[in-house]
């Protein structure tokens, strides 16, 4: 059940017709614009809108928004509408902050990896274990429509990505085992064992446009995969390596795709250096039934050159499956993956096959040694994204590893051209298989070449994490959705309780026809004057509540009038 409230702090807002708008308000007027949802716990869920005066427009506007956790427990967590529109006076500008109550410290995490002109927002709080959906239809302001919160999804926990259908339902990868150990049923009848919360394993959710859960799918098969490969912390009958955070639909060839992360609960208790609790598996569903998914492969990605070399097995390159990316193109079948811990990217020319085989084409270190810089495995490697035109593969790093000093490493990102690659259809050549590929790149004519690079500084224990392509581009009559990306959005925050921060940046890079990268020097924090949005600041459109940590960022357009 959702309802609206309207207020105003220092300014006059009025309803007319459905359209909010705002009665001669001060330079430094803030309007506020409440919505609120019950949930299934009974418990009342607000969001309140905070939109300064140059969130008031009737033109078409671009935004950036940052889905971000207060840095302070006792304020609350946010989404913050930034103006993305180029040269707009209020360029970079942060012109609404979206607060959400009752629930503190949800550790923000991601949004969908694209938005399309009339979907909703799904923002999950992977240690809250709680979903928001925002209706977008009047932007700046968003509408919470929708809270799931943990017993609405008793067989899954910590809610990671998420991607949108056609339809606008969307499927969600919790990458964490069911709220309490032991069985749980699924929606389609199915019954698999469990260790807990943030444990294993992972499933997927649909949910509908308002955000309650209309099934939850399970992530691994019915019988156990290799104990010596999947560990599971309590141990399970059926072992699994199903823990699930990248999450990509291809609807044309009625497929799914998942990658395994690692058991989230282990990470937050210390145990990271058993490598049979990091994963390095990808796995392929058929969604011919969307309510009903079924597990068609689980594939193991195979060790590349740098395993016998490396300090800790854990960063070997088939480490830590944190991503992947499918291609767009109908003539195109393939995906990437990309590993956190192993610092390299995989690729399978044809996700519809019954088994599919992968192969790693690109080490990180090429990109690194771009710029001077060398480092091997645990260099988390993140967000990864195909171009909607199949040109480029873009891949963020942030760039630490457990045991360099301060300042010797770099967060990055790069974008490869990939053309090549896919030209080779079904059988492609490309293998990096010697140390040499290693840090010049693949050997055979069809491997990924590097278009761009772009290091990134960050002094803190975290770097580049996540991004969004802008899949947009401006005309006469407003916003429509393009094939050729010019720019995309990153931001500079992983998860502090895992010893990964970030200096708390979000950043527009511009893309150049080439794939060359820079950054957006016109995108400044409005407080500072310097490039990029620093989420370190005193003061909000909220109010005095201090640092917040930015994670998903997305771009989303209005083409209507709304103000």
């Amino acid at each position: 059940m959702t309802r609206h409230r309207i207020m105003a702090i220092t300014s006059t807002l009025a309803v007319t017709a459905g359209l909010i708008t705002v009665a001669s308000p001060p330079a430094t007027a803030v309007g506020v614009v409440v919505s609120t949802v019950v949930g299934s716990d009974g418990r009342t869920y607000t969001a309140e809108n905070h939109l300064t005066r140059s969130g008031r427009t009737h033109q078409p506007r671009s935004y950036l928004l940052a889905w971000a956790g207060s840095a302070d427990a006792s304020s609350p967590d946010f989404l913050a509408v930034i103006d993305a529109t180029q040269h707009s006076p209020s360029y970079g500008e942060v012109v609404n902050t979206v607060t959400l109550a009752p629930q503190l410290q949800n550790e923000p995490h991601h949004m969908q990896y694209v938005w399309h002109e009339g979907d909703r927002i799904y923002a999950g709080g992977i240690l809250s274990d709680t979903v928001y959906t925002f209706d977008t239809r009047r932007l700046p302001a968003l509408d919470l429509v929708g809270v799931t919160v943990s017993q609405d999804t008793p067989c899954g926990s910590a809610p990671d990505a998420f991607v949108t259908l056609e339809d606008g339902r969307a499927y969600g990868s919790y990458v964490g085992g069911p709220d309490v150990a032991g069985p749980c049923t699924y929606t389609n009848g199915e019954v698999r064992e469990g260790n807990g919360f943030a444990g294993s394993p992972g499933e997927i959710v649909l949910f509908d446009r308002d955000g309650q859960v209309i099934s939850e799918i399970p992530a691994t098969p019915a019988t156990a995969e290799d104990p010596e490969i999947c560990g599971n912390v309590p141990s399970l009958a059926a072992a699994t390596c199903a823990n699930p955070h990248g999450i990509q639909v291809r609807e044309d060839l009625n497929r799914l795709v998942t990658s395994d992360f690692a058991e989230v609960s282990s990470f937050l208790e210390g145990e990271v250096f058993d490598e049979t609790l990091v994963r390095d598996t990808v796995r392929v569903f058929d969604i011919t039934d969307r309510s009903n998914p079924t597990l068609l492969s689980v594939s193991h990605l195979p060790v590349g050159p740098r395993a016998p070399i490396e300090q800790l097995p854990l960063w070997n390159e088939s480490r830590v499956v944190m991503e992947n990316a499918v291609t767009h193109l109908p003539h195109h079948r393939g995906a990437f993956a990309s590993t956190m811990f192993g610092g390299a990217i995989y690729y399978t020319p044809d996700i519809t096959v019954p088994d599919p085989q992968w192969r790693e084409v690109f080490d990180d270190s090429t990109a690194y040694h771009t710029f001077g810089t060398l480092l091997g495995g645990a260099d988390g490697g993140s967000w990864l994204a195909v171009s909607p035109d199949d040109r480029f593969l873009f891949h963020t790093v942030i760039g630490t590893q457990l045991d360099a000093p301060p300042g010797a490493t770099s967060g990055m990102v790069y974008a490869l051209d990939i053309r090549r690659l896919l030209a080779a259809g079904s059988d492609p050549q490309c293998h990096i298989d010697t140390l040499a590929e290693v840090t010049q790149g693949g050997a055979e004519p069809d491997c990924p070449t590097v278009a761009g690079v772009l290091p990134v500084d960050d002094a803190t224990s975290g770097g580049p994490h996540w991004g969004a392509l802008d899949n947009f581009r401006s005309g006469v009559h407003g916003y429509r959705e393009t094939s050729r990306a010019t720019r995309m959005a990153v931001s500079n925050y992983f998860v502090a309780p895992l010893g990964v921060d970030g200096d708390h940046r979000v950043c527009i890079i511009k893309i150049r026809p080439t794939g060359d990268l820079s950054v957006d020097r016109r995108f400044r924090d409005e407080l500072t004057g310097q490039p990029c949005v620093s989420f370190n600041r005193g003061v909000w459109p909220h109010g005095a509540h201090g640092d917040a940590r930015p994670h998903g960022v997305l771009f989303v357009i209005n083409n209507r009038p709304v103000w």
